[in-house]
Order: structure tokens, then sequence, then C-alpha cells
């Protein structure tokens, strides 16, 4: 089949585009810029380069044009932001293809209530972020049930792997957590470290793709969580962060309005919103419709990226 990825050489489309090509698929990769993939294979040869600036093309209403003349069978949107730019996509293939995959988040639920999370849950979404993709997720699924179009979403959670910084143990991206963890130095982390993170390799995450296509019938017209089978309490992170660098833990806790002032701005900003969503989410959806096991536990997924930063000396 004839597949568009829109955004294919990030994260995600590093693993999912050789997936495809492999097992046989004419593979386009729309991005702004052509740029190296996270991860090397042989099949990125094979594969077809489309430069478009999405933003100035929904600004002229012409993206959704663009994608339908290449012919599509399957498009996978991993960039879509916004209800209106999805809106302007969809409806220019409604009719026109088998199958719209898009990559959604977990953040569409906002704040946990009772856990682990279904996709059944009712959505109270904050952040900008959040409600954008809420409001996308809203309208896409209730087109497709209204129309047929056959779209699928996917939620996935903090996606890590080799080649950029996972989130950490403190709730933020700072590398350095990496390092004074390696070192045995102390780690402070805000409250009592009970609120949750829950990771997903991108492997997984592509493999979720990849299975919601030959689950066509069962994935149409539904969302789905693509996490790791459990998430980690901060606390437990970092003491397993601590035991697998060989350290004792070393841990102080502070509450929050005294634990942002020892950090930047930035950080504090990252931690805030991730310990105010302390997501915890099921996947016994995706593993009956899809049949999606993911390979990786958060740990797992989480030791691999750091291990790849320290290898080469990106901390």
């Amino acid at each position: 089949m004839k597949i568009v990825i829109i955004g294919g050489t990030g994260h995600t489309g590093s693993y999912l585009v050789p997936m495809l090509v492999t097992a046989g698929h004419e593979v386009t990769v729309v991005t702004r810029q052509e740029r190296k993939p996270y991860m090397d294979h042989t099949a990125w040869k094979n594969v077809r380069y489309l430069a478009i600036d999405r933003q100035e093309a929904d600004r002229k209403k012409t993206f959704g044009k663009q994608i339908r003349k290449l012919s599509p069978d399957i498009v996978i949107d991993m960039i879509c932001f916004t209800r209106e730019s999805a809106k302007l996509l969809v409806e220019s293939l409604a009719g026109e293809i088998q199958h719209f995959l898009h990559c959604g988040t977990i953040w569409v639920h906002g704040y946990s209530e009772q856990v682990p999370t279904t996709e059944m849950q009712a959505r109270k979404p904050f952040g900008d972020y959040g409600i954008k993709k809420a409001a996308i997720e809203e309208w896409l699924l209730a087109y497709s049930r209204k129309t047929g179009f056959p779209a699928t979403i996917l939620h996935p959670g903090h996606i890590v792997g080799p080649g950029w910084i996972p989130l950490n143990p403190a709730g933020h991206f700072n590398p350095q957590v990496y390092k004074d963890i390696s070192m045995g130095k102390e780690l402070v982390l805000p409250n009592l470290g009970m609120e949750t993170v829950h990771h997903v390799h991108a492997g997984d995450l592509a493999q979720a793709f990849f299975r919601a296509i030959y689950s066509h019938s069962t994935a149409t017209g539904e969302s789905f969580h693509v996490v790791s089978p459990g998430a980690l309490t901060l606390r437990g992170y970092a003491e397993a962060m601590y035991a697998w660098a060989g350290k004792e833990p070393k841990l102080k806790f502070l509450p929050w309005e005294k634990w942002k002032k020892n950090v930047s701005e930035k950080d504090a900003a990252a931690t805030w919103d991730h310990i105010a969503h302390s997501p915890n989410c099921s996947i016994e959806k995706a593993r009956k419709l899809l049949g999606y096991e993911p390979r990786y536990t958060s740990l797992q997924a989480v030791q691999e990226s750091v291990k790849y930063l320290f290898d080469n000396k990106l901390i």
C-alpha cells in the first residue's frame, strides 16, 4: 500500500518507517525539511521525501490537497496540534483513503482520577497542549463515527529512545539529574515523590501504529493508549536509577513551593506539568483490539536512552 507519514523522521517515525518499508509498503515522508532520522536503517534508501511547511500550507488551506495528490491508501499524521489543522486535512482526504492514523497524547485526560486511566474516562484536559489535542480527538472521532471516515487515534505517553533525553525522575528534562545519580549525589524531589510518569519506547509506539494498520476493522473510530505496561512514581523511578548506576539512593523531599525555588523556571514548569497530570494509563484496550504488547518497561526504555547519552558523551 501507499503510505504517507506526516512528520516521519521524528522519534516514532525513525522506527515506524523501516517497519513499513520492510513489510513492502511504498512510503512517502512529508516533512518541513529533510532531516536525518534518529535510527539508521537501509530501508530509508527506499523512502520518498516531500518537503512541505505545514503551517504555511494550512494558512493557505492547501495542505490537505497536497497530501491527497499523493494518492495514498493510508495517511499517518504525527504532527497535528490544532483542531482546524486536523479538519483541513481530514476533510480533504474523506472518501479518498483506506485508513487515517493520528498521533494524540495521554495529556487529553488532564489530571488522573481513577487509575489506571482507561480510554472511556471523561476528558478534563488542562494546559494548551492537552486542551488542543483533546479537541482534535473529540472532533475526529465524532467525524469518523458520523461519516465513516476511517480514523484511529493513538495516545502515547512520554516518548523515549536512543538519541534524546528522557523525562527524568525529577519530572523534567535536565540531563544533569542522570549525571548526579550516576555519581551518587543527592536528588531532591517535590512533595513525597509519589506522583507518576508514564513512558513509552518509540519502538513500541511504532509497533502500535503498525498493528493498528493491520487491525483496520477494530481500530477505526477508536482511540488507544500506547504506553509501557506500568507507570512509575518519581520516588520509585529515582531509586531504580540509583540501583542501575550501582549507587545507594540519596533522596530528599521538599514541599512544592520550596522545591521549585531550587531549580530553573524551565525545569519547574516542566515538573509541574508532569506531576499535575500524574498519568497512569491502561493498555488493555490496545492489547485486546490491536494485539499491542510493549517490549519495554518504562525503566528499560529510559535506561536504554540514558546509556546512549552516556556512551556518546552527550551528558
